[in-house]
Parts: structure tokens; C-alpha cells; sequence
């Protein structure tokens, strides 16, 4: 991995500087390399403490990640829909989509692998078979994976294309002027908290299209179509606009009763990648949702 520093850069600590550029290091990680002499700076190995003037090409040869053994569990599974080429799932609060640091097993690929036999795309590779877009872990609702990978070809470029069209309802905080609008800013990884993502100029192009469904007392009920699928978009993206998602201790705050954000996935829309068949599918509002929507009732 080649990166460049630039004149803003100027002065900044090299372990610093690469664990906010680079998505997978922390700055332990980022030391950790720099004594191992696996990072140079204009083709001379540099220590840690390297101050940056600016100008500089920093090559950064990272280790090959060690995957974990993913194994099929018998994980219950609320399937929409499902036939021989791509399964639907409504996924719970408090779920994992794929096996990560921290979180080796109980995901919902752990749980696809014992439901589907391990009939799963292999495009996203051992860590991600079949899964073709993410939902948050305290987000619920519908997500659709591949079980071979000419479907998941196929629902990626629809991703790319807009064919694939996904509808999420979320209560949020505070009471929008507007009826609807949409939000198109870049999100990107925060400069003042690597593990947050935030608008940013630097960020990939996102848009957020909205609409409110029900104004409540402190709060509405939104639909949000999402044109683009960056990490946490749609969280970002309403904090951005000054009303985070009701229960959202990351990006807002954390609300007395709920064990997460109210945002829900619930509605999906795809051709079959076999049949060429427009698919529309749709799962309820959660319990809990529902119980803190109609708390906030007028």
C-alpha cells in the first residue's frame, strides 16, 4: 500500500497519521509495524515517533489477516424468501452480519452457512460468503444474500444501478420543517474518531432521500431510500442534519428502554438475477419500534 503526504500533513507523528488513513490499523497496529520495519518513508525504514514534512511516499506492506474457522450454526433464521439462487433474510437487533474481531461467531453468515448447506457465493470470500450488502448490528429487517456467485454478480451491479432498492423507516429526534427532502453529502471515516464515520469532504458521494411518515411528540417517523450504501449512511446522514436516530449512542444518544436505534429495513426490491423477475418484498416494524413510536404518539 503506497500513500502520500501532503503539505497539511506537516509535523504530524507517522503512527498517528497512518492510523487515521488507514481503515484497519489502530495506532498500536500502526506501531507495531513501524518497528517491525514494514513501513517506509521515501524508501528508508522510519520509527514511530517519524514527524512528516509533507511531500513524502509512505509504503505500508501489511500482514496477511489470519481468517478465523467460520462454522455453520444452527441459528434460527426468519427467512421472506428464498429459492435456489438468493436468500432474504429479516435479521434481529443485536446480530453481526459477518464474523470480525470481536465477534468470531453468532453472525448471520455463521447462520446462513448451517441454513443453506453452504451453498453461498464465494465472491466476498471465506470471512463473507454470500452476502452482498451489510445492515448495522442494531439495525433489524431485510437483507439478501447470494447462494452462488452469478446471482451475487448479478445483485451487486443492480446495487451499483439503483435496481436494487432498499427502504428503511426510523424514528429520529426532533421534528424535520420539511415533509421530505434528500440529504447528499460524502461520508468518509471521522478524523476525530476512526471508528465513527462523518460527513466529510473527502468521503465517497452518499445520498439519503427521505420522507416523514408521522410526527410525534419529539420525534417523526421517516421512510429513507437509500441511493448509495456507505457504512452507517443513514445515521450519519440524519445526525448530519441535526435529527440522529431515536436510540443512537454513537451518533446521538442512547434512549432509556431501547436496546438500539430505531431504524428498520423494510422493504427490498430486486430482479431475480435468473428469472429477470421484479421481486418486492416487505417485513413489519419491529415490536420495539413499534412500542416507542406509538409512546411518542400525540
Amino acid at each position: 500500500m503506497t500513500l502520500y503526504a501532503d503539505g497539511a500533513d506537516s509535523g504530524a507523528r507517522l503512527d498517528s497519521w497512518l492510523a487515521a488513513r488507514v481503515d484497519t490499523l489502530t495506532r498500536s497496529a500502526a506501531a507495531r509495524l513501524l518497528e517491525q520495519g514494514a513501513v517506509t518513508v521515501d524508501g528508508a525504514a522510519a520509527a514511530k515517533s517519524t514527524r512528516l514534512r509533507g511531500g513524502e511516499q509512505i509504503t505500508v506492506t501489511l500482514p496477511e489477516p489470519e481468517p478465523p474457522d467460520v462454522r455453520p450454526e444452527n441459528i434460527p433464521l426468519d427467512v421472506v424468501y428464498e429459492d435456489s439462487d438468493v436468500i432474504v433474510v429479516n435479521k434481529p437487533a443485536g446480530m453481526v452480519v459477518h464474523p470480525a474481531p470481536g465477534h468470531p461467531g453468532g453472525t448471520l453468515v455463521n447462520a446462513l452457512l448451517y441454513h443453506c448447506g453452504g451453498t453461498l457465493s464465494g465472491i466476498n470470500g471465506a470471512l463473507r460468503p454470500g452476502i452482498v450488502h451489510r445492515i448495522d448490528r442494531d439495525t433489524t429487517g431485510l437483507i439478501i444474500a447470494a447462494k452462488n456467485d452469478t446471482a451475487h454478480q448479478s445483485l451487486a451491479a443492480q446495487l451499483q444501478d439503483h435496481t436494487l432498492s432498499r427502504i428503511y423507516r426510523c424514528l429520529v429526534t426532533g421534528a424535520p420543517r420539511e415533509d421530505a427532502g434528500t440529504v447528499s453529502a460524502p461520508i468518509g471515516r471521522s478524523a476525530k474518531d476512526r471508528k465513527k464515520m462523518a460527513v466529510t469532504p473527502a468521503g465517497r458521494p452518499a445520498v439519503t432521500h427521505w420522507r416523514v411518515v408521522e410526527r410525534l411528540r419529539g420525534c417523526a417517523d421517516l421512510e429513507c431510500r437509500l441511493e448509495t450504501g456507505r457504512t452507517h449512511q443513514i445515521r450519519v446522514h440524519m445526525a448530519y442534519t441535526g435529527h440522529p436516530v431515536l436510540g443512537d449512542s454513537v451518533y446521538g444518544a442512547a434512549v432509556p428502554g431501547l436496546t438500539g436505534q430505531c431504524l428498520h429495513a423494510t422493504g427490498l426490491r430486486f430482479v431475480h438475477p435468473r428469472t429477470g423477475q421484479r421481486i418486492e418484498l416487505s417485513c413489519p416494524l419491529p415490536e420495539e419500534f413499534i412500542r416507542a413510536r406509538d409512546k411518542r404518539r400525540f
